[in-house]
């Protein structure tokens, strides 16, 4: 099981956070956002230091849910959030916040995702890797993982909100029976600390992890640790 912990703003909390057992960390660069992380070069001190063994632990995760692992060499892997933005903004993000993964969260073609990859890969950020979320509000959401098949690493399924992610609400699971693809994906959109038994009995041959925001945290940015140590727990076991 994959986590991923999305929406991190705050410095401590992001440090603090990253002391737990989780694998991918999400930075929004969405301005319309209330977890807007502002254009400012990311500090070294931001993000602590892991062992060799952390780190191999990590990506050892990421590859057996048929993922690649990004090319970070200290903290969690950390994935930058984009909707509908300008190309060379997302590539001075990746490029400030040596970011691991791509996450495009709105209505971006193909061909957006192809030019970045070329852009990114290896000149800028070697090994960089891109995740496309599907908003789903009707069963036939689910389809439009077809334009992004071949082009992408991750898929994330998200529930069709106004804010565009981080609203707290669920999708009826049971309509991802109709993707039939190869990519990888994280199950998305209003988990909480009540949803461990529904995410065990959730089954996917393709499902691989879950992404957590809103739901754990006590203000916008800000994520509630006692509740993600447990919630983390749990699901590990």
């Amino acid at each position: 099981m994959i986590i991923k912990v999305c929406g991190m703003r705050d410095a401590d909390n992001i440090k603090a956070v990253e002391q737990l057992d989780i694998d991918l960390m999400g930075l929004v660069f969405y301005p319309k956002s209330p977890r807007y992380v502002p254009m400012v070069r990311a500090r070294s001190g931001n993000m602590p230091d892991y062992s060799v063994e952390r780190l191999a632990t990590l990506k050892a995760r990421l590859a057996e849910g048929g993922v690649v692992a990004g090319s970070a060499t200290t903290g969690v892997p950390r994935v930058g959030v984009f909707v509908d933005d300008m190309p060379q903004n997302i590539v001075t993000r990746v490029y400030n916040f040596q970011l691991d993964y791509v996450q495009l969260h709105g209505n971006e073609p193909r061909t957006t995702i192809d030019n970045l990859r070329r852009t990114l890969d290896p000149d800028i950020r070697p090994g960089v890797r891109f995740i496309k979320a599907i908003s789903i509000e009707r069963p036939e959401d689910v389809d439009r993982w077809r334009e992004y098949d071949g082009a992408v690493d991750l898929l994330l399924f998200d529930t069709r909100c106004p804010q565009v992610g981080g609203g707290g609400h669920q999708f009826d699971w049971s309509v991802l029976q109709r993707y039939d693809g190869e990519i990888p994906f994280l199950l998305s959109g209003g988990i909480g600390p009540d949803d461990a038994d529904r995410i065990r009995a959730f089954h996917h041959p393709r499902c691989v992890g879950i992404d957590l925001n809103s739901r754990f945290e006590t203000a916008p940015g800000v994520k509630d640790i006692d509740l993600l140590r447990n919630f983390i727990n749990v699901i590990r076991q």
